[in-house]
């Protein structure tokens, strides 16, 4: 089945491991993703804040980088902003390729910055990685919690949605999801997140959390790091159905899509790399879901929620 998965963070293993997109040591690359039909994967350019001093210059090698890798393969990928270029993608047998930012400080609390990302293409936002920025606070171990967005961040996400760009609130503190709740007129994503009530971590959505946005229209990306999963070193695909079946009771079969942090995350997974999803399907079927609720996890709900937001 064809799938959208709404993280990896691969553009960036490429670069400061000096890899290209054909290496095997990628979860992602081009032949895997052709391997599992993938229909868009969306790429993170991940930045720690902690190995430079311009979040945004970093951006920039990262993202040259990646274009240059990706032009070694216009026959295959595409880099895509909206559904219109996807569906020109699946029209000639090619994968969408969205992009998105992993800290919300490359952006520096610039509108300039803003827009100059978006024209590069950038179409997700994750506000925050581990550390404190110009936008909010992560929750990293809960310690900004009850911290919520700035001021500066309240201004920002504003000017984003005007400008069609998905915000998303993975890494984000608590008190900044429930912000976004209160400022965001367009639906949102935690585009790779587990249930807390299954597993407590910190990355992870509560109940209540699940529900709102839910009732918001966005997607949580399921993730398949075995810290969000649960206990196994090797992330099961038992452990990726509980957290399914618990955000489906909470929130409904429209808030789960996929979020593998493929090549973000040192554990091995059941589902060894993007071109087994397939593992993942059959699983589900076993477990009594339909072909329709497989559907819509895989790619539909992503689709979605990019029908919704994207210009």
């Amino acid at each position: 089945m064809k799938f959208i998965d709404l993280h990896c963070d691969t553009a960036s293993k490429i670069y400061y491991n000096k890899l290209n997109f054909e290496n095997d040591i990628c979860k992602v690359n081009i032949d895997k993703l052709k391997k599992g039909e993938s229909l868009a994967q969306v790429f993170a350019f991940f930045i720690d804040q902690d190995i430079t001093k311009s979040p945004y210059e970093e951006f920039i090698k990262l993202y040259n980088n990646f274009k240059l890798e990706i032009n070694n393969y216009v026959n295959e990928i595409k880099i895509v902003t909206n559904l219109n270029e996807l569906e020109e993608c699946k029209k000639n047998n090619k994968i969408g390729a969205f992009l998105s930012i992993e800290e919300g400080e490359v952006i520096q609390g610039e509108s300039q910055k803003l827009r100059e990302v978006y024209q590069k293409g950038i179409r997700i936002l994750t506000i925050t990685w581990n550390y404190p920025n110009s936008l909010g606070y992560p929750n990293a171990n809960y310690k900004y919690k009850n911290y919520g967005l700035t001021q500066r961040g309240i201004e920002l996400i504003k000017e984003a949605e005007e400008l069609g760009m998905i915000l998303d609130v993975s890494h984000l503190s608590d008190e900044g999801f429930y912000d976004l709740v209160r400022f965001s007129k367009q639906p949102f994503i935690a585009s790779h997140s587990n249930a807390r009530e299954i597993t407590n971590h910190p990355r992870n959505l509560t109940d209540e959390m699940i529900k709102l946005l839910a009732n918001n229209g966005g997607v949580m990306g399921i993730n398949f790091c075995s810290d969000f999963l649960g206990t196994e070193k090797i992330s099961s695909l038992e452990e990726i159905i509980t957290h399914i079946k618990h955000i489906k009771n909470i929130g409904g079969i429209d808030v789960i899509a996929l979020g593998s942090d493929f090549d973000g995350i040192d554990n091995e997974v059941e589902i060894e790399n993007c071109s087994e999803f397939n593992k993942l399907y059959k699983y589900l079927k076993i477990n009594g879901f339909k072909e329709s609720e497989i559907e819509k996890i895989f790619y539909k709900n992503a689709f979605r929620v990019f029908n919704d937001v994207l210009k």
